[in-house]
């Protein structure tokens, strides 16, 4: 694939723009952090993750400073306008592992810096409509969304708004939790985290008036292989059935599979499910992205892209 416009790093060159302080984030906060399966550890996060931290620091105290200027121009208050980062990405890429790094590393780089994670899968109708709709079996794809909610809610937080109340999403109920709420208090830094938060239409038809990437300062696609990210999928479908064993899991009834079985149902999901979205709606929106991280078959970033930084 051609990277028309973008400046290409190679895994050493972008190491060594980290800084010589190195982590600061310990190695059992860094396995808390990171996702089942995902072989990342503290040279990871030191060679990758923290310059990706420190340049958006960077971008984003460029930006307050260029707010606050503009504030003083129009008479407004506009210290507290967040800075938003959009993180997307296919199923099992490693997207939710990205902002979690990412959020750790800019929250620690400044004690006085507010840094909110707001994932998505909280904007999931819940199953109930999506069952009354007949779309269960695309969960994921963008009609699976209530767009509207998103994007009332990003656009309370981009105003500042003191507290905007977000739904919460329980993996292991694979539903919306009902009465549950993340509260977003004016964070000086958002990380928006999403399978298609860098789609321009939910339609298939034309662009909407307003999309959810609008509200994005800068904007980030994890990628790697079709074949890579499906052989992910199936490992970590694998691993998680400690989990899926819990009381209350939706899918407690994989706990008794076999190894065989979890894998050839894995291998059905991702055939008719998780590559569809990927192909027809997820992928396309890579060349939108601002900064683009590459992966290799072992889980480990290869190169960074950035363009328009």
């Amino acid at each position: 694939m051609a990277d028309v416009g973008f400046e290409v790093f190679t895994r050493d060159r972008w190491a060594a723009l980290a800084q010589p302080h190195g982590s600061a984030l310990s190695e059992a906060e860094v396995r808390r952090l990171v996702a089942t399966g995902e072989p990342i550890s503290i040279q990871e996060v030191v060679d990758i993750y923290l310059p990706l931290a420190e340049l958006l620091s960077l971008i984003a105290e460029t930006r307050r400073n260029a707010q606050r200027r503009i504030g003083s121009f129009l008479g407004e208050d506009r210290d507290r306008v967040p800075f938003i980062v959009g993180i997307a990405g296919g199923v099992a890429v490693g997207k939710s592992t990205t902002a979690r790094l990412l959020q750790a590393l800019l929250a620690n780089g400044d004690e006085d810096r507010t840094v909110e994670l707001l994932t998505t899968d909280g904007f999931l109708f819940p199953n109930a409509t999506l069952e009354s709709r007949g779309i269960m079996a695309r969960k994921g794809f963008p009609e699976s969304y209530d767009q509207r909610q998103l994007i009332d809610a990003l656009s309370a937080i981009s105003a500042g708004q003191e507290e905007v109340a977000t739904p919460v999403y329980s993996h292991l109920s694979y539903d919306i939790v009902p009465d549950e709420f993340q509260i977003v208090r004016r964070p000086d830094i958002l990380i928006v985290e999403g399978l298609n938060v860098l789609q321009v239409s939910t339609s298939g038809t034309s662009p909407a008036p307003v999309v959810v990437s609008d509200f994005f300062n800068v904007s980030i696609y994890v990628d790697a292989s079709e074949t890579d990210i499906a052989r992910w999928f199936k490992e970590r479908l694998l691993a998680l059935r400690s989990v899926l064993d819990q009381p209350g899991s939706y899918f407690h009834r994989l706990a008794s599979l076999s190894d065989e079985e979890v894998s050839a149902l894995a291998e059905q999901v991702w055939d008719q499910v998780n590559l569809v979205n990927l192909r027809e709606n997820i992928a396309p929106t890579r060349g939108r992205a601002q900064l683009i991280v590459e992966k290799g078959s072992d889980h480990l970033v290869d190169r960074i892209l950035l363009r328009g930084l």
